[in-house]
C-alpha cells in the first residue's frame, strides 16, 4: 500500500471505494487487523507522542479522515486525496456486511449510546447480523479484564468491530489487540454518536472546506476548544516546517 508521510503519520494513498474493499476483504477472511481514520488531533497526537506513532504503524490502513489530512497531501506532495472518513465508512460498511452476511460486534461508548445505536442499525439494516455489543469501563483495562474482552468478541464470531472509545484509546487498544482479536477492527470515534442521532454532522459545504471541525467546536466548546484551536494551530506549524524542510532537501540535492 503507497503511503505518504504527512507530519507524523504514513497515511495510505487510495480512494475511498479501495478501502471499503480493503476493509471487506480483511471481514471476509476474519484477518486479525485494524483501521485508523486520521484526523489532525490524531496526526499532533502522534507527534507528541512517538510511542503512539509507532503503535499506529501496525495498522493496515490510516485513512484521511478529516479534510484537513487529505488537503495536506496535495499541499506537501501534490497528489489529489480523497477524504475517507469514519463516520460515512460506518454507514458503508454496515451495508456491505448486510448484503455480504457479515456480522459486526460494537465496542465502546455507553450502554445508553449501544442501546439506540442498535435500535438505529437494525432500522436501516434489518438483515445484518449484529454478533454483540459491549460498553467497557472508562480508564485503562487490566489485562485479565482485556483479555475478557477478546475472548468475548472472538466468541461472539464477530467478522469485524466497530470500536469507539476516543482518540488516542481507541487506537492504542487496536493496536495492541492486533492479533488477538480475530476480525477486523474500525476506530470510528464520533460515529457512533451521529449514527444513532444524539449530534449532529457539519453541513455538506462545511465538511468540502475543512470547517466540520469548527461545527463540532460549536457544538461542543468546552470540551473541544483547546484539543481544536491549541492542536490545530500546532498542526499548521508543523506542515509549514514540513513543507521548507522538504523544499530546502530537494534544493540541496539539485545544487
Amino acid at each position: 500500500m503507497e503511503t505518504r508521510e504527512v507530519i507524523s503519520l504514513n497515511t495510505s494513498l487510495l480512494s475511498y471505494q479501495e478501502a471499503l474493499q480493503t476493509i471487506l476483504k480483511l471481514a471476509g477472511k476474519k484477518e486479525s487487523s485494524f483501521i485508523c481514520f486520521a484526523n489532525v488531533h490524531m496526526t499532533v497526537e502522534a507527534y507528541l507522542r512517538p510511542s503512539f506513532a509507532k503503535l499506529l504503524s501496525r495498522a493496515q490502513l490510516i485513512t484521511t479522515d478529516g479534510m484537513p489530512l487529505a488537503k495536506s497531501i496535495k499541499f506537501l506532495y501534490g497528489i489529489q486525496q480523497e477524504r475517507i472518513a469514519g463516520m460515512d465508512m460506518m454507514n458503508d460498511v454496515l451495508a456491505a456486511c448486510e448484503s455480504s452476511q457479515l456480522s459486526v460486534f460494537l465496542f465502546g461508548s455507553t450502554d445508553r449510546m449501544l442501546r439506540i445505536l442498535q435500535t438505529k442499525i437494525k432500522q436501516k439494516h434489518p438483515g445484518l447480523t449484529i454478533a454483540g455489543a459491549f460498553s467497557p469501563p472508562f480508564g485503562k483495562f487490566s489485562q485479565s479484564s482485556n483479555q475478557e474482552y477478546c475472548q468475548m468478541i472472538n466468541a461472539s464470531g464477530a467478522d469485524l468491530v466497530f470500536v469507539c472509545m476516543g482518540c488516542p484509546k481507541q487506537e492504542i487498544w487496536m493496536a495492541e489487540n492486533y492479533g488477538h482479536v480475530n476480525a477486523v477492527m474500525l476506530g470510528v470515534g464520533g460515529a457512533f454518536e451521529v449514527y444513532a442521532g444524539l449530534k449532529k454532522r457539519a453541513p455538506l459545504w462545511m465538511q468540502k472546506v475543512a470547517l466540520e471541525w469548527l461545527y463540532r467546536l460549536w457544538q461542543d466548546p468546552n470540551r473541544l476548544f483547546k484539543r481544536y484551536v491549541v492542536t490545530n494551530s500546532l498542526f499548521v506549524f508543523l506542515l509549514l516546517r514540513q513543507l521548507l524542510h522538504m523544499r530546502f532537501t530537494e534544493k540541496k540535492l539539485t545544487d
